[in-house]
């Protein structure tokens, strides 16, 4: 892949292309889903610079790029005939099941809701799981309109999972922010 120039002026007129070249406007449904898989890239590139435990950076640098893979399975449609396609796969979602069995196995067994927050890193994390969760979301509705890989809808919402533990597991101690109900009145 090589790229000169970043601009191209193709998206003044708010449309852009797809994988495939089919021209879009930028809030088509597809695009929506795959630009937020993007931010959600972002907030782990914010996550890793702001200091996750070491044992999680690997992971979370295979998912940086796993993401890109998933942005390329979105950004283009299922039934696209033209050339093989980079698609999530089964042993992407498996993959990600086994570091969840992982960190989870460490940890207390939640006795309560916990709160988004504690220690930066989990904060941060925590952040990613709900990026990930909206992009879940927005791959799910244009599943209405489009066939989606069923890997890449399962990849989401495994990796939102892993986001939660991981989120547990940055909070060292009893550092872990619990919901306490009726705390307010």
């Amino acid at each position: 892949m090589r790229l000169d120039r970043i601009y191209t002026r193709g998206g003044d007129r708010g449309e852009t292309s797809l994988g495939d070249g089919t021209r879009v406007p930028k809030d088509d449904p597809r695009i929506a889903a795959y630009g937020t898989v993007d931010e959600l890239n972002a907030v782990l590139g914010v996550a890793l610079a702001r200091g996750v435990p070491d044992e999680f950076r690997p992971w979370l640098e295979r998912i940086q790029n796993e993401l890109f893979d998933l942005g390329a399975d979105l950004a283009v449609p299922l039934d696209d005939g033209q050339r093989e396609r980079l698609r999530v796969s089964e042993g992407q979602v498996a993959a990600l099941e086994e570091l969840c069995d992982r960190a989870n196995a460490r940890l207390e067994p939640l006795r309560s809701f916990v709160l988004p927050g504690g220690s930066e890193a989990a904060a941060l994390l925590h952040l990613a799981r709900t990026v990930c969760r909206r992009a879940e979301r927005l791959a799910v509705a244009l599943g209405r309109e489009a066939e989606v890989n069923a890997a890449a809808l399962a990849y989401l919402n495994r990796l939102s999972d892993l986001l939660f533990i991981l989120a547990r597991a940055a909070n060292p101690g009893e550092g872990e922010p619990t919901w306490k109900p009726g705390s307010s009145r």
